[in-house]
């Protein structure tokens, strides 16, 4: 008998009952902005300072906000999980700190607001003391005049692929939560799941574009649906 791996995607749907912005508002802007404005290669060439505003008002956020009952219920889960051997993997597109300070393992397929990188030595450096949208941050390992954001912007390839793409393989129940189905490569892994005979459930405000019948599909709040849902798989499980 296959041993059971689990395999969760949170996107920004686990995160905006704590109080983060999603990603996209219903007039399709990303925080007033237009994507295309602040989060590609080309805007950070075109202007860096603007770049370079817009994310340190996002990083100073995070300081006024907490992780919520969906993210410390995916916490809890991976500890009982790791407890009955049974294989976890967490992967969020979200670029809060929110699961880690619930006591979450997560892959940051789309980068940390938390970190800064230099592009031209590639260090990288945990800073959330220095949020000054007014000075840049040099990089303390070559002397770079200004680390960007550790983000993956449009254009840009998700980090950690190769261990997502390995934790795929053998996954038998797959969770996205709190996903729009929009943003690729991460769109494509429920229909991946489902490809390789997985138990798939599905967690949104509405109706994800990837959804397919097959999918266990939970219509609400994360903070509010994850828990009984986790719950509910982890008797599955035994838990």
């Amino acid at each position: 008998m296959m041993r059971a791996h689990v395999v969760v995607l949170t996107g920004a749907g686990v995160s905006a009952d704590s109080g983060v912005a999603t990603f996209r508002d219903a007039g399709g802007l990303w925080e007033g902005q237009r994507p295309e404005d602040v989060a590609t290669p080309e805007a950070w060439t075109r202007d860096r300072a603007m770049v370079w505003r817009f994310y340190q008002k996002r990083r100073a956020q995070l300081a006024t906000v907490q992780p919520n009952a969906a993210h410390r219920a995916l916490a809890t889960f991976a500890t009982r999980c790791a407890r009955s051997g049974v294989r976890f993997m967490l992967i969020t597109q979200n670029v809060d700190d929110l699961h880690a300070r619930a006591g979450s393992v997560a892959l940051p397929m789309h980068g940390e607001l938390a970190s800064l990188r230099c592009e031209r030595c590639g260090a990288r450096v945990r800073d959330l003391d220095h949020v000054d949208p007014a000075q840049f941050s040099p990089c303390a390992a070559c002397g770079h005049e200004a680390l960007r954001p550790d983000i993956v912007w449009f254009g840009e390839a998700p980090y950690f692929l190769a261990e997502i793409e390995a934790a795929m393989s053998t996954c038998t129940h797959f969770l996205a939560i709190g996903t729009s189905g929009n943003v690729w490569p991460a769109a494509g892994l429920l229909g991946a799941a489902r490809g390789r005979g997985a138990t798939t459930y599905v967690q949104a405000l509405e109706e994800p574009s990837n959804l397919d019948p097959r999918d266990r599909f939970v219509v609400g709040r994360a903070a509010v649906e994850v828990p009984p849902m986790l719950a509910e798989l982890a008797r599955e499980l035994g838990l």
